[in-house]
């Protein structure tokens, strides 16, 4: 059985930087490389929403708009990762942040969903707070 791990984040102040990373656990560690991937947050009391994708070939990326020009995806086949770099971090980026496979991202990013493919991470918790 596969498992997504996040890893990354943390508390950092307002215009900060932190990098995500999710892996997979388990039998087939080069599980990502089969999807597309997706990053998404669920800030308290809010409904989750869709922050960043990347597809299987890495070619192609897509981005919220409210972090366009702050955040980076990117994978590493070789290490079989794929990372989120978050900079200029805002008190609105607070959220729990999950990764996906199986990655739906199109249209508005609220509506970005994981297909039935898809498996979820436990989430890594960023608070962006002086």
């Amino acid at each position: 059985q596969v498992q997504l791990v996040e890893s990354g984040g943390g508390l950092v102040q307002p215009g900060g930087s932190l990098r995500l990373s999710c892996k997979a656990n388990g039998r087939r560690l080069d599980y990502l490389d089969w999807y597309d991937i997706g990053w998404f947050r669920r800030a308290p009391g809010k409904e989750r929403e869709g922050v960043s994708c990347v597809s299987r070939s890495g070619d192609s990326t897509s981005y919220a708009d409210s972090v366009k020009g702050r955040f980076t995806i990117s994978r590493d086949k070789d290490k079989n990762v794929v990372y989120l770099q978050m900079n200029n971090l805002e008190p609105e980026d607070t959220a729990v942040y999950y990764c996906a496979t199986d990655a739906v991202c199109l249209g508005s990013s609220a509506n970005w969903y994981a297909g039935e493919f898809g498996t979820w991470g436990q989430g890594t918790q960023v608070t962006v707070s002086s």
